[in-house]
């Protein structure tokens, strides 16, 4: 009755609905706006996977082709960089466990294995353990059941890359012994020796290292290339001659 006949207590009512409803318009546009953010992250990751498919085969293309030839067409892709990538979303992560696991929403039906390397636009991630028929659970660096072999990018040393458990932003480089030449700063990156990861891909970078006299190996911490904690799109590495690889490896060893 006091809105409905006085003038000034009307306006002020109306004023402060008009309020109300503003905030709330304001928060049903950001929620759909949020979904809509999510989906075209998605749909950007499957572009540039699909991007990065076409290089790598341009790439493989342009290094396998002879000065002699004259036919493009008669190319021969180097054995160990014939991969392609898959895109998925993580849509599970642990990092403050001893075995840490990342779930994808990728899995059989997309081409998705056991074995299968995984990385994102920072760097090396994991290697698949498990695959359903639509998911996959891969084992990430952050796992002290995993080695990732790396090396210096400026001069070809190697070592496997361990996690201590600790702290999800370092790891540990192991086998590097006291002759190597290093400094702060220097990156490490896959060294290529498995058929997991193509040699290249970002590992991280040397935070910190010492030495005892006694020792003949240096104790040496990386700065991880991956953010763990911040991880949405990853890209499993397709290797199209693993089972090849694999099959003559442990056929030597009979």
């Amino acid at each position: 009755m006091v809105v409905k006949n006085q003038d000034y207590q009307r306006s002020v009512f109306l004023s402060s609905s008009n309020s109300v409803v503003s905030g709330l318009y304001q928060v049903s546009n950001s929620v759909v706006e949020f979904f809509k953010l999510s989906a075209a992250n998605e749909s950007l990751s499957e572009e540039n996977t699909a991007l990065k498919n076409e290089i790598i085969l341009l790439q493989n293309q342009l290094s396998a082709l002879s000065p002699e030839l004259t036919d493009s067409l008669n190319y021969k892709i180097p054995a160990e960089m014939d991969y392609r990538l898959i895109s998925a979303k993580v849509i599970n992560n642990s990092t403050n466990k001893l075995q840490n696991y990342i779930t994808l929403n990728k899995g059989a039906r997309d081409g998705v294995q056991p074995d299968m390397g995984v990385i994102s636009e920072e760097g090396v991630v994991g290697i698949v353990k498990t695959v359903s028929e639509r998911f996959s659970v891969v084992i990430p660096v952050l796992n002290q059941n995993i080695k990732i072999n790396s090396k210096f990018k400026k001069n070809n040393y190697s070592g496997p890359l361990v996690w201590k458990g600790r702290d999800y932003r370092y790891a540990s480089l192991s086998d590097i012994a006291r002759h190597v030449e290093f400094s702060l700063g220097d990156t490490l990156i896959t060294s290529g020796f498995t058929n997991t990861f193509p040699e290249g891909i970002p590992v991280g970078i040397i935070n910190d290292f010492n030495i005892k006299e006694s020792d003949p190996y240096y104790n040496i911490e990386v700065k991880l290339a991956v953010n763990f904690r911040t991880l949405s799109h990853v890209k499993v590495i397709n290797y199209l001659n693993y089972n090849e690889q694999r099959s003559l490896e442990n056929e030597a060893l009979k």
